[in-house]
């Protein structure tokens, strides 16, 4: 239950981007009880991180970062088609895809490959490929850092969005994840095929009646193709949102530029793909210094190896003002720049 505390531990290998900063102090909790034993600690300020896949420290961290390794997989209940599976927010998320494929458990093959740990996965409501995890959440615990005491969150709870949730709005920094539960089906799996190309990847697979393993395959056989990987060239995969706007305001846009790739919502507002903007506005494979469009997809930033801070708030500016002057669209950062 002891906890070790270090102190002035350099973050670069704290998360995926790369730069180097420091913090004060830096902790692994493996429990509740550690985490609310970190949570008490006389630090001004203090920080859950996950994976470290969703955040950019931008320069030293002046207080207590908390790692939360809380593990855990188990099975819940059992329905006629369904099962319900607990998951501790420690848990690496793509191994936890993986251990539900290996039961047969169908609903997460979407979005395997995603970096990051599970309790980050309902904070940013994360997707891919028409797949998001409002769609297989049934409830979360998380610890209120208030009082200490673990609350339970359901579906209707946490407000999810697009990349979006209570724990970014009016929640945030007033809870930690301690583990999600989803609710995943056991047989008659119902395959998301037709969004970008898992179909055609499929296709070249040869893989003419696919299951919920070879849709995995081809998810991540398609992210591989595009995405670089973080062990070898740090990155936070999708540095922005794809932005949401109006019908209207899409009329207007497509009359200057009938090619924007777009994909329409249920809600009647439209989506348009933010690394086509970048691309389009000729960022792609462009650098300063050694922070780097990607050159396969202008959605991800890399960090060369010893990338500056100033030289990555520059080229974040820089594509904003472009895409915004060309097509009045202001896309978001959907890291967390600390």
């Amino acid at each position: 239950m002891k906890l070790k505390v270090q102190t002035n531990i350099p973050l670069h290998d704290k998360h995926t981007f790369g730069l180097d900063a420091l913090a004060d102090a830096y902790v692994k909790v493996n429990s509740v009880d550690q985490l609310r034993a970190a949570l008490e600690l006389p630090y001004e300020r203090k920080m859950v991180l996950g994976g470290g896949s969703n955040v950019v420290f931008t320069k030293d961290y002046a207080g207590l970062v908390i790692e939360m390794n809380i593990k855990g997989i188990s099975i819940d209940c059992e329905f006629k088609n369904k099962v319900h599976i607990s998951v501790g927010a420690g848990e690496s998320w793509h191994k936890t895809v993986l251990w539900t494929l290996n039961k047969n458990l169908g609903g997460l093959e979407n979005l395997s490959l995603i970096p990051g740990k599970v309790g980050a996965s309902p904070i940013q409501n994360i997707g891919a490929y028409g797949v998001e995890i409002k769609d297989v959440f049934v409830k979360l615990k998380a610890l209120e850092i208030a009082t200490l005491k673990v609350k339970t969150f359901y579906k209707q709870d946490c407000q999810f969005g697009y990349r979006d949730s209570f724990f970014k709005g009016k929640g945030k920094g007033k809870y930690v994840i301690l583990a999600v539960c989803f609710s995943l089906s056991s047989k008659e799996h119902k395959l998301h095929t037709s969004y970008g190309a898992i179909q055609a990847e499929l296709e070249r697979m040869k893989v003419k009646n696919p299951t919920i393993k070879h849709v995995s395959k081809a998810v991540i056989k398609i992210r591989q193709s595009k995405l670089p990987d973080p062990a070898k060239i740090g990155n936070a995969g999708s540095f922005f949102k794809n932005p949401i706007i109006s019908q209207r305001k899409f009329t207007s846009i497509l009359q200057e530029h009938p090619d924007v790739v777009h994909y329409p919502l249920p809600s009647g507002k439209v989506k348009l793909a933010a690394g086509w903007l970048i691309d389009q506005c000729a960022w792609k494979g462009r650098s300063i210094g050694e922070i780097r469009v990607h050159s396969k997809q202008a959605l991800v930033l890399t960090n060369a190896g010893s990338g500056q801070s100033k030289d990555l708030q520059v080229l974040i500016e820089k594509i904003i003002s472009s895409v915004e002057k060309k097509y009045q669209v202001r896309l978001e950062p959907e890291v967390n720049l600390i």
